[in-house]
């Protein structure tokens, strides 16, 4: 293992990066519920796995080296950049911080973040007045700080994917999915048909795009 080592085995790297990215979503989020924290363990344990890969220890680029290095016997497996495999699988050449995909998934990622920003702002209003929060990002879709989580993590998997994240991705967009079919239980037991009115012209994940009429209630 001691090839292993070119960007690698930095773990206070892992630790730092890992802390800034659950304190950042946390700051947006802000999580109160049981549910709000079962949310945000979700994100967390899958911002971990990925840093413990990115800095820590290359587990996929391990368990993949002998079929990588048949398909790219030139390329030093270990070497950081290999990381982004979805550029080293290409073939391509260069600086993959540059390539488009790692500058999309920077975009991804940010959206992510900013949209669960906006949304608990609205989200936090709705609540001290005791009301359906059906402004900014809730005139939308129903659930924006579920998918501000799924498009950061969207994003780094695009930036950066590993076996463990690849697996956990739809494990947590599936319970995000529940979470949100529990939390409109509760809505609709709450507000009744003021919710129901909302939430038939209101997308739950995906918006429409077309402009179509949104309800907002006071």
């Amino acid at each position: 293992m001691s090839s292993i080592g070119n960007g690698y085995g930095l773990w206070s790297l892992v630790a730092v990066n890992s802390l800034v990215f659950i304190i950042f979503a946390f700051s947006f989020f802000k999580p109160t519920t049981k549910r709000d924290w079962r949310t945000l363990g979700g994100f967390s344990a899958f911002i971990v796995a990925l840093f413990a890969e990115m800095y820590g220890f290359p587990l996929t680029i391990y368990l993949m080296s002998g079929w990588l290095q048949t398909r790219f016997p030139q390329t030093n497996l270990f070497s950081h950049d290999s990381g982004h495999i979805w550029w080293m699988l290409t073939g391509r050449q260069g600086n993959p911080h540059l390539a488009l995909p790692h500058i999309l998934s920077l975009v991804i990622i940010f959206g992510g973040f900013y949209l669960l920003a906006t949304a608990w702002h609205v989200l936090y209003e709705a609540q001290r007045n005791r009301r359906l929060a059906t402004t900014g990002p809730y005139a939308k879709i129903r659930h924006p700080q579920y998918v501000g989580f799924v498009l950061v993590m969207f994003g780094f998997l695009l930036q950066w994917p590993t076996l463990v994240t690849l697996v956990m991705f739809p494990l947590l967009v599936f319970m995000y999915v529940r979470l949100a079919i529990h939390e409109e239980r509760e809505s609709d037991a709450r507000f009744g048909q003021a919710w129901r009115d909302y939430a038939t012209h209101t997308p739950r994940f995906v918006p429409r795009l077309s402009r179509g009429d949104t309800v907002h209630i006071q």
